[in-house]
């Protein structure tokens, strides 16, 4: 079976879905970081209300996140400025993974990416709160919803059907988006919230079909 084969095979069982989402370097990744957050999160100690609240905060707001990092980041048109082309890693892998949805390496947030992120935001927890536990709060949370988006995004985009009335919505949901229309319905890990909010999900009975969902902008690339 060539690597190509295999990461196109069928995917219908929970058990499945997970053994190839923990061979993926991303999930590893982010569980190295939601472990020593949360590791050094207990050794400090000094649980505060405010711990809570800022988890409640970034839970609340996930959603809109998403949909700016997608729309912003993800969909970003490449750009000219004289001979210098602005066009981000995630943007083309972004590009390649609706031409391709099936293709699993292209599900995953590249390994790239973590360089620079991680160093980021540890100096986001280091600087933007007023105490360490706080900071340290703030990254526990971006591990956990991290995997979360990671383990959500995989398994729509695998064979495994709905068992439940929320997935059902949520993948439905992402799935206008890659084959309906891209330009609509950018939430990943819920469905229809920050989508309602920003006036991108319209009834997909009257919407279009899009000629560019597998080809953003036009390329495909």
């Amino acid at each position: 079976m060539t690597a190509e084969t295999r990461s196109h095979r069928r995917t219908t069982t929970l058990p499945d879905a997970f053994g190839v989402f923990v061979r993926r370097p991303s999930p590893w990744i982010i569980t190295t970081l939601l472990a020593g957050a949360l590791a050094a999160r207990i050794a400090v100690g000094d649980w505060q209300l405010t711990d809570a609240l800022v988890a409640g905060v970034m839970l609340a707001f996930f959603p809109v996140t998403e949909w700016m990092i997608h729309v912003c980041i993800l969909h970003w048109r490449p750009r000219r400025i004289g001979r210098l082309t602005l066009d981000s890693l995630l943007a083309r892998k972004h590009r390649e993974h609706h031409a391709d949805p099936r293709r699993v390496d292209l599900i995953f947030i590249p390994w790239q990416t973590f360089l620079w992120l991680f160093p980021a935001l540890v100096l986001v927890a280091a600087l933007a709160f007023p105490r360490i536990g706080l900071g340290l709060t703030f990254l526990t949370v971006v591990g956990v919803l991290g995997l979360a988006y990671e383990w959500t995004h995989y398994l729509i985009h695998t064979d495994y059907q709905p068992r439940t009335r929320l997935y059902t919505a949520v993948r439905r949901n992402h799935r206008l988006h890659h084959f309906k229309n891209e330009h609509y319905w950018f939430t990943v890990t819920s469905s229809g919230t920050a989508d309602r909010l920003l006036g991108t999900n319209p009834d997909p009975a009257s919407t279009p079909n899009s000629r560019t969902a597998t080809a953003l902008h036009g390329t495909g690339r």
